[in-house]
């Protein structure tokens, strides 16, 4: 029986598009449901086009005892993949699927990381301090914004020549390349 996946995701959802992909290629996994918290998130066409069942939800709807959660249950996930997910992720959520939560960061923790560095903000932060090198960080999530288990990480190097917009172009490559990938790693692995 293939393993479940479940994706949140609040933008466009290239990611989830190329996890998405990704496994349809193969039986050992799929995913099952995309959710977002913005009902005209494009993720959720994507999704659509791609034949995944795709939900929005409120923000109480997350929260309460009996929204998500009992959406979740229904879908029965081996993982839940946070591609692009800005909220954090309910407490009681992770307690229901322990060790069952993972989420994407686009620089390398602890740096960048905690409560409103996501995206373009941390790119220019990155860019700001002049760092030589930065990446991608694929960990467990906790009740804590960026502060759970490394899983993976991937490094590349900066240049002074490097902007914003750059760094963003090669963050993007390094997610495409690698979290389908681990994804894969971590569903085929004991923890899970």
């Amino acid at each position: 029986m293939k393993k479940r996946i479940v994706i949140f995701a609040s933008g466009s959802g290239t990611n989830a598009q190329n996890i998405i992909e990704y496994f349809h290629r193969g039986d050992f996994a799929e995913v099952v449901h995309v959710y977002s918290n913005k009902k005209n998130a494009f993720v959720l066409e994507r999704a659509d086009l791609l034949k995944v069942k795709a939900s929005s939800f409120t923000r109480d709807e997350l929260f309460a005892a009996h929204g998500v959660i009992d959406q979740l249950r229904q879908d029965q996930p081996d993982l839940i993949v946070l591609a692009g997910f800005l909220w954090k992720f309910p407490e009681f959520i992770l307690n229901e699927f322990p060790h069952k939560v993972i989420n994407i960061h686009p620089a390398l923790l602890p740096k960048y990381g905690g409560k409103g560095m996501y995206g373009q903000f941390v790119h220019e932060a990155v860019v700001a301090n002049r760092e030589d090198e930065t990446g991608i960080t694929i960990h467990y999530v906790n009740e804590a914004y960026d502060e759970g288990a490394i899983i993976f990480q991937s490094v590349i190097p900066l240049y002074s020549t490097d902007t914003a917009e750059s760094v963003a172009a090669k963050i993007h490559q390094l997610e495409y390349e690698h979290f389908p990938k681990v994804i894969e790693q971590v569903l085929r692995s004991e923890k899970i």
